[in-house]
């Protein structure tokens, strides 16, 4: 017959172990029993008899929290640099969130309590591991001419698809194997909203400024961020072909950004037909 588990430890004497912490500013393994007891309101003697007389219970219903109580990471950094390592190298299918659990030193139930489900930890590593946060300061910095702002954005996205761990790549493997699966789902729901407004925005505003031809913006975006992805997709298998050599990272965004600038750009001292604050060259 097995032993009876020990009794959960109460929620109080958890919120007492975290504020007697916060108090100190110190970890809450740190954290003297006498002083969380005294922040309890109960005897150092209550409280180990309330916790099944052992420290560590304490200590792993603080962790189970979604706090931990040593000197580690959070349980939140160290889930999304253990969640970002297994897309990358086994792909998007690996990181459940027992996987996850195992590589990060947690519980699952502490990655349910830090971000509810399997869908937020995903959608705070591609965060953390995608350039959408980088391109987006970019566009909201100073103005740049066209060019200088086109230049840019395709160098950003080259670092952001050599980026170790490569969980932009990975995810987009997954969108192009599964186009109506659960990753496709998310970026609908969280990314590809906020690349419209930011990016869709600024072409947008590029159009309406006679800078950009007047295309529909989705494919504006397209045209700006495909021919480089589907590069840097396929780089690392064609790199391995007899016979076929690739210039540099840098100078492949270059080359990418003056194509979409000599395709999508309207020439100095040309206008558009519906736009009349610019001359046409006589």
């Amino acid at each position: 017959m097995s032993e009876p588990s020990s009794p959960p430890v109460p929620a109080e004497l958890v919120n007492a172990a975290l504020r007697a912490a916060q108090n100190r500013g110190e970890d809450v393994a740190d954290v003297p029993l006498i002083a969380i007891a005294e922040e309890a309101g109960v005897s150092r003697s209550t409280l180990l008899r309330r916790v099944g007389g052992s420290r560590r219970a304490l200590d792993e219903a603080v962790r189970a929290t979604g706090v931990d109580p040593g000197g580690r990471l959070p349980v939140r950094e160290r889930s999304i640099r253990a969640g970002a390592r297994l897309v990358s190298e086994q792909g998007l299918g690996s990181a459940t969130l027992e996987a996850v659990a195992a590589s990060a030193g947690c519980s699952v139930h502490s990655l349910y309590a830090t971000f509810g489900g399997r869908d937020e930890l995903l959608r705070a590593i591609f965060e953390r591991y995608s350039p959408i946060l980088d391109l987006e300061a970019a566009l909201d910095g100073p103005e740049e001419d066209l060019a200088a702002r086109v230049h840019g954005i395709h160098h950003l996205l080259g670092r952001g698809f050599g980026r170790e761990p490569r969980v932009l790549p990975a995810m987009l493997a997954d969108v192009f194997a599964r186009p109506e699966g659960p990753t496709v789902d998310m970026l609908a729901r969280f990314f590809f909203p906020r690349l419209l407004a930011g990016l869709g925005g600024w072409l947008a505003e590029e159009i309406a400024a006679g800078r950009v031809r007047d295309l529909p913006v989705p494919l504006l975006m397209q045209q700006l961020l495909g021919p480089l992805a589907v590069h840097f997709m396929l780089r690392p298998a064609l790199e391995r072909v007899p016979g076929v050599e690739f210039p540099d990272a840098e100078e492949v965004c270059s080359v990418f950004a003056d194509a979409f600038l000599r395709t999508a750009a309207v020439p100095e001292g040309h206008s558009r037909p519906d736009h009349p604050n610019t001359t046409l060259e006589p």
